[in-house]
């Protein structure tokens, strides 16, 4: 059941009339109901491993409540970790094992490996596997307690609104607020309206820039042979743009509906584009995930405590596993390096280029500057978006190999209009990235989100905004051909 799709759209009103209505003790075992129903939507067969992670993750929690040895929780954890990701790594990275298993192989003429399996990636399961494993650690650390409430705590694992695709929420935050359900104030019209505008905002971000960008990268990558410079260059800014509106519009709908129920969820993104370096992006993009990296694999690697040589491993160590988590395709793997090496290079040029900057009397302190800085960190960024779209590796040298075929004369005989886009889809585009701007703007200089911020004007003009939206939804929104909703990028991982 996807956010932009007819489903959802009768599915949520329902789900929150029965939750506004319903006893407060009855709230967080409909919410539980509804999640399951939600995520078998997709494939009822998959509830089954989303439960047993649940129930392996809650019984941890129990026995390190019990248990003080050390070596028992010790134990306990390894079970937790070694269980779910047995399962995530069957569903996710089976086929690509036996894949490079038979690479080598047949580099020694040796007979080929067979995959007597024939499974689907479970939709969400990396989300929801790294969700309940927190919890774990958490509850080892003794940073909360056990949960012994199995529908509450399987309600904090399932929770709909951010379940398939983030964020990826830690128990210090949705599970305490589950166990105070019975405390929320359902009836909070500014909350309500912050909660349904952001939704609002997210399905334009979807439907009326991302779907719209998508047709034109899509038409690119699945025509090299026919494309040059021009069309590979725009492809490659056209994707950081897709990508980005995309995965932040399904966070911004996740964060919406959460509010309107009165929950709060942590926030996924902020201005990533007006980052001055790639350490600032990772603090700005999919924040979830790489704070979850940062607590649960580079600080217990070490992180920075043990001399440089070893923090910059640790880098690389989890950037690594961090492409690696985006999906099993070494093209993946490399685009999590090139952001490892990023971080690397620019710690180790940093003296040099402060040198630099002081003799040639570099001002630091102006807007020139940081915008220098903004504009370098998205360039480097927008190249290891091309790893990351293309399907394979081959095609990443293929696509750059494009790159270098200049053709100019597309600029003029609106050769860029052939690959699904029409001059009136593109003015419409170029309305909703003014639109995009001007709101990142706002976040990044007020340090509001668009919610937050509409709400405190006028009511007029709160709801002029939030139709305007809307209409641009249903009239400019990109749907299929036979009019169904466009899956999100996230949802393969």
């Amino acid at each position: 059941m996807l956010f932009n799709s007819l489903e959802f759209l009768i599915f949520f009103p329902l789900v929150v009339a029965v939750y506004f209505i319903i006893p407060k003790k009855a709230r967080y075992i409909w919410l539980l109901i509804a999640s399951y129903y939600f995520y078998m939507s997709w494939n009822a067969t998959y509830a089954l491993l989303i439960g047993i992670s649940t129930l392996i993750t809650w019984l941890s929690g129990i026995l390190l409540g019990r248990f003080e040895e050390k070596w028992k929780r010790q134990l306990t954890v390894a079970i937790s970790f070694v269980s779910n990701l047995g399962i995530l790594v069957f569903y996710k990275y089976f086929d690509f094992i036996i894949e490079n298993i038979n690479n080598v192989l047949s580099s020694f003429g040796a007979e080929l490996v067979s995959n007597p399996f024939d499974v689907i990636l479970p939709v969400g399961i990396s989300f929801y596997t790294f969700q309940a494993l927190s919890y774990t650690v958490d509850v080892y650390r003794k940073e909360i307690i056990p949960e012994k409430n199995l529908m509450r705590y399987a309600l904090f694992v399932s929770f709909f609104p951010q379940l398939v695709a983030g964020p990826i929420e830690r128990s210090g935050n949705l599970l305490k607020q589950l166990r105070n359900i019975h405390n929320i104030n359902v009836w909070d019209y500014e909350r309500i309206t912050k909660g349904f505008a952001q939704m609002v905002w997210g399905m334009f971000q979807k439907m009326v820039i991302a779907d719209r960008v998508a047709i034109f990268v899509n038409s690119v990558y699945n025509n090299l042979h026919a494309v040059g410079t021009v069309e590979t260059v725009v492809a490659v800014f056209a994707f950081s743009i897709q990508i980005y509106c995309d995965f932040a519009a399904y966070s911004t709908i996740a964060i919406g509906a959460a509010r309107v129920m009165g929950f709060e969820l942590m926030e996924n993104f902020n201005t990533p584009y007006f980052a001055v370096s790639i350490k600032d992006f990772w603090r700005r993009w999919h924040i979830s995930l790489s704070s979850w990296f940062r607590d649960y694999l580079y600080i217990p690697l070490g992180g920075n405590r043990k001399g440089v040589v070893r923090k910059y491993i640790n880098i690389m160590i989890t950037f690594l596993v961090s492409g690696l988590w985006h999906g099993a395709s070494w093209n993946f793997v490399i685009w999590g390096g090139l952001h490892g090496l990023y971080q690397i290079i620019g710690e180790l040029i940093a003296p040099t280029k402060d040198k630099i900057n002081e003799i040639c009397k570099v001002r630091k302190d102006v807007f020139s500057y940081r915008f220098g800085q903004i504009v370098v960190t998205f360039l480097l960024t927008s190249f290891t978006w091309v790893f990351f779209r293309a399907k394979d590796i081959e095609q990443v040298f293929y696509f750059f190999d494009r790159m270098t075929r200049w053709n100019p004369w597309v600029l003029f005989n609106e050769g860029l209009y052939a690959h699904g886009l029409d001059r009136v889809e593109v003015n419409v585009l170029m309305v909703g990235l003014v639109i995009l701007f001007l709101i990142e703007l706002l976040r990044y200089f007020k340090k509001k989100n668009f919610a937050d911020f509409l709400v405190e004007q006028n009511l007029w003009f709160v709801w002029l905004v939030l139709i305007f939206m809307i209409m641009s939804c249903i009239i400019f929104g990109v749907y299929g051909i036979t009019f169904d909703s466009s899956q999100f990028i996230y949802f393969q991982f």
